[in-house]
């Protein structure tokens, strides 16, 4: 059974009111009222598929837990509950093809980079990268890597991994690339080879880009032909298909879809005018298809 939001918090004196409006004012929530909230915003995300109200649901309970108000007993279960807020937000902002306010969205609450959680660091670089935006976020992760204190984290070396394929590399950023390989103390010294050897990899491959445009353009000529040639045989297989099949089955076949989507009744005499109709289009498609296959006398 759901917890009410605004139950949980009325010994609060009326905090869910405060929050709802968009002044700067910011009242610290209870644990308790804050997790409501995140059940209900995660019940209008998945079930309801109302995004705009899963979206409002966090703001509310982001809001409550932005301050310093909070005591240092539910300090931990806050930054907990904080978390999986923006990771909703997010995903509420995304499915609303908002995605471009996602990173100050989430900056909001914590104030600086080096304070995002891992997790909701990771959804921001993988969303951007997707967007084909790496750039948006390489900032706020390069800051938050170079952060002391993340550094001890266990999510660190991921998260280096991520920031090196999904932003530094796509993005060309090849001395940056290899000063968080060689300076980071989180890779081992065969990761450390491997991401060395992917960044000359890629700088090859750029390399050779860059001295011959043609290999863009052909290599979007060749996509191009591909699906084309698939469209052809595609086209051609089915009209080997209508050819194979006998006229009067494909007229069966028309009238029964005619039946399944009109939904007209072939007794009656209002459907009698559209029948010969339709005799008479496909006794013309059979003409012109079989004219050029049958030799004139």
């Amino acid at each position: 059974m759901k917890t009410d939001p605004a139950a949980a918090a009325a010994p609060l004196g009326g905090v869910g009111g405060a929050l709802s409006g968009s002044g700067p004012a910011r009242v610290a929530l209870a644990p308790a009222a804050a997790a409501a909230l995140l059940e209900e915003a995660a019940d209008l995300l998945v079930v309801h598929l109302d995004f705009p109200a899963a979206l409002r649901a966090c703001e509310r309970a982001g809001q409550g837990l932005s301050g310093d108000a909070l005591a240092d007993g539910a300090a931990g279960t806050s930054l907990e509950v904080k978390c999986s807020l923006c990771v909703v937000g997010i995903q509420a902002l995304a499915e609303m093809d908002r995605w471009q306010e996602v990173l100050s969205w989430v900056l909001q609450y914590y104030q600086v980079p080096e304070k995002l959680p891992p997790k909701v660091l990771e959804l921001c670089v993988l969303l951007y990268s997707k967007m084909q935006e790496p750039g948006a976020v390489l900032e706020v992760a390069t800051v938050w890597l170079q952060d002391p204190d993340n550094q001890g984290l266990p999510e660190y070396r991921a998260l280096a991994e991520l920031h090196l394929q999904r932003v530094l590399l796509p993005l060309g950023c090849w001395a940056e690339a290899e000063e968080l390989v060689v300076g980071s103390a989180a890779f081992s010294e065969e990761q450390r080879l491997d991401a060395l050897q992917a960044i000359r990899t890629a700088r090859q491959q750029q390399k050779h880009k860059d001295s011959d445009p043609e290999l863009s353009q052909e290599g979007s000529s060749h996509k191009f032909l591909s699906r084309l040639m698939m469209l052809c045989r595609l086209w051609d297989s089915a009209v080997s298909h209508f050819l194979s099949l006998p006229f009067r089955k494909i007229l069966l076949a028309s009238l029964i879809l005619c039946l399944l989507v009109v939904r007209f009744d072939p007794a009656s005499p209002s459907s009698l005018p559209f029948l010969c109709k339709l005799a008479q289009l496909f006794h013309w498609i059979r003409g012109a298809l079989f004219s050029s296959l049958v030799p004139r006398p």
